[in-house]
């Protein structure tokens, strides 16, 4: 399953619409989606060079996206071209004072194989999903990663992980300016090496204004349901003045000659 806003930005004057997911299909043979974050100049030549990127394979055809044989393979091509990238604009970006910044999320499955998933840093250098870390994040990913976290597992099933990703971006874009609609939405299964389930999602969609109200009104619900805490001393089921065992309170400063060390 895959998601991604569409929002970038260059300052509060130079806020931009621009997809940041490709998808590299051949029905039957390959299957494989790019996510990008971070500089969109650099992401945008990634992108461009990865269709025509080769790596040496020996005295054998050099190895590209389209022929690799495994997804391990495919990943090593993008490293690649983010090297190039790299060696092209870097020098510049630097006198510039710029950094060079992209990150991505690669993933899919080549027949033949499993399905796998690769987070790609910046100097083309990756790791792989594992049982243990099912989902990879990159961009804005600190309002929308505990939801992910509390919820996923690498049983969940496929429809109930995209509603977990929307909640999720949903919560996102209520507290970050620099993530925005639309959103696209992919949801790929395992041993199709196709698929059609992509969605375009902008404000007007029915279900994410039915993800983002019910979001909204439920964690209201619980919230309140949370007892507040009692501060005169008085019987509570879950007293929020209990001593602790470590630390003592919190001491207060009464003189200009106290020290608290």
């Amino acid at each position: 399953m895959f998601l991604s806003d569409s929002r970038t930005n260059a300052g509060l004057d130079a806020i931009s619409t621009f997809r940041k997911m490709m998808v590299y299909e051949k029905p039957g043979e390959r299957f494989m989606v790019l996510l990008s974050a971070g500089n969109l100049s650099i992401s945008q030549s990634v992108r461009e060079i990865l269709q025509v990127e080769k790596i040496p394979n020996g005295d054998d055809e050099p190895i590209t996206i389209w022929n690799a044989k495994s997804m391990f393979d495919a990943v090593r091509v993008l490293g690649s071209a983010v090297r190039r990238v790299h060696e092209q604009d870097g020098p510049a970006l630097r006198a510039a004072g710029i950094d060079f910044n992209c990150s991505m999320i690669f993933g899919g499955q080549i027949a033949g194989e499993a399905m796998r998933l690769f987070l790609v840093y910046s100097a083309g250098n990756f790791i792989e999903a594992t049982r243990e870390t099912c989902f990879f994040q990159v961009g804005e990913s600190k309002y929308g990663k505990p939801i992910l976290d509390r919820v996923l597992t690498p049983t969940t099933p496929l429809d109930e992980a995209a509603k977990c990703a929307l909640v999720s971006m949903d919560s996102t874009l209520k507290s970050n300016l620099s993530v925005g609609l639309p959103l696209d939405l992919l949801v790929y299964e395992e041993g199709t090496l196709k698929s059609e389930r992509i969605a375009v999602i902008d404000e007007h969609n029915p279900y994410f204004k039915m993800i983002r109200t019910t979001w909204g009104e439920r964690l209201r619900e619980v919230f309140e349901a949370i007892e507040d805490p009692r501060w005169d001393g008085g019987d509570a089921a879950h007293p929020l003045l209990a001593e602790s065992a470590r630390f003592e309170p919190m001491r207060k400063i009464t003189t200009p000659d106290e020290r608290i060390v």
